[in-house]
């Protein structure tokens, strides 16, 4: 396939006119093109999410609709987290299983009084959709994906509900960390949920595309919010040690070895993967994917070689410079026996073994109010 034919193959989301014209670096991720930073740099737009307030188009993410007097025990059934304990305008972090407890997808639940909305990753979005459907018949639920028709902006930081509020006669004070509302924001109906991938107060605002020029134009109209790229999304979720899919968490993993353990609610009954996550405790985890830094300037970056007592133990999962701490940090799988705070292991950085020490995330803490 030439280049040409690949990138006719691309989706744009609805915000795509925008980046260009504020002059993003478009790459290809997840089958979209998206923005991986503006002119003014990744670290800048990461600071602006850490100080006031940044906007990202995670427009390219899946949205499927589960409807039926059963759909609370369906999503119950092929995922990990327990959906009957959820409320009405509430949302929950969980995963999608096989038969063999790895992970298929990490996703959010969100409950609304006649429907669950099942949140997943753009690059899985049809595998999911497979996947999960294939036991919609069991439950007598129907399920749509309403993806290609769902905008989606995330607008994150300290400063970020008191610039919403000014655009919305919701009462986001009364929006706990992890609920949603349906209501109006510049006019126009969405979903505010009180959500996001960057450890700050946020919001991501789901919406109908056909609101999304008239949104960014609100939003922007404040001069008070910094546009984000991919780039920025990635630096701030690993300094608070959030797992991305493909990098720390696939397929090969289950949620006991990637420290997710708290998605996994035995108790609730049964669910896809259950009885392969039970084997596993019981025999024991044999690996968990740890947080850690180098005292050397060289960062890790993604596929670079771990080694644990002089033994291979995989890959580097995610490393970057830290924009807030200015120091190297990354996270990798070690034997469940070198995975405690403090243990050393080296990474192999350009032919070089360089000393790494476990570190427990988040690596990023905020500062204390004064």
């Amino acid at each position: 396939m030439t280049e040409s034919t690949a990138a006719t193959t691309l989706k744009r989301t609805p915000f795509h006119e925008f980046h260009v014209a504020l002059g993003g670096k478009i790459v290809p991720f997840a089958g979209y093109e998206m923005p991986v930073q503006y002119p003014t740099g990744i670290t800048a737009e990461h600071q602006a999410v850490r100080q006031g307030c940044g906007v990202f188009d995670v427009s390219h993410m899946g949205e499927f609709v589960v409807r039926g007097e059963r759909a609370v025990a369906f999503v119950d059934a092929v995922t990990s987290n327990d959906v009957g304990k959820l409320v009405i305008g509430q949302a929950h972090y969980s995963t999608i299983l096989n038969d063999r407890g790895t992970i298929v997808d990490d996703c959010l639940v969100y409950r609304f009084e006649d429907r669950v909305m099942i949140v997943v990753n753009a690059s899985n979005r049809e595998k999911d959709l497979a996947h999960v459907s294939a036991r919609a018949g069991e439950f007598g639920v129907t399920i749509e994906d309403i993806s290609d028709a769902i905008g989606l902006l995330a607008v994150q930081g300290p400063a970020s509900a008191e610039i919403l509020q000014g655009l919305t006669s919701l009462d986001l004070g009364t929006i706990q960390y992890y609920h949603f509302a349906e209501g109006e924001v510049a006019g126009m109906r969405m979903i505010v949920s009180r959500t996001g991938y960057t450890g700050e107060d946020g919001f991501e605002l789901y919406h109908d595309v056909q609101h999304s020029h008239a949104l960014w134009n609100a939003l922007m109209g404040t001069g008070r919010i910094t546009p984000c790229g991919l780039g920025s999304r990635d630096s701030l979720r690993l300094e608070m040690g959030m797992a991305l899919y493909g990098n720390d968490i696939d397929d090969t993993t289950t949620p006991l070895e990637a420290n997710l353990a708290w998605l996994v609610k035995l108790q609730k009954g049964d669910f896809t993967g259950r009885e392969a996550l039970v084997r596993q405790k019981e025999q024991g985890v044999p690996r968990k994917l740890v947080g850690f830094t180098t005292t050397e300037r060289s960062f890790p970056r993604h596929g670079y070689p771990v080694f644990y007592e002089g033994e291979a133990s995989g890959i580097v999962c995610s490393g970057t410079m830290s924009p807030s701490l200015g120091i190297p940090i990354g996270t990798c799988y070690l034997p469940t026996a070198g995975a405690k705070e403090g243990t050393a292991f080296e990474i192999e950085i350009r032919g070089k073994r360089v000393p790494a020490t476990v570190v427990k995330p988040p690596f990023y803490k905020k500062p204390a109010k004064g």
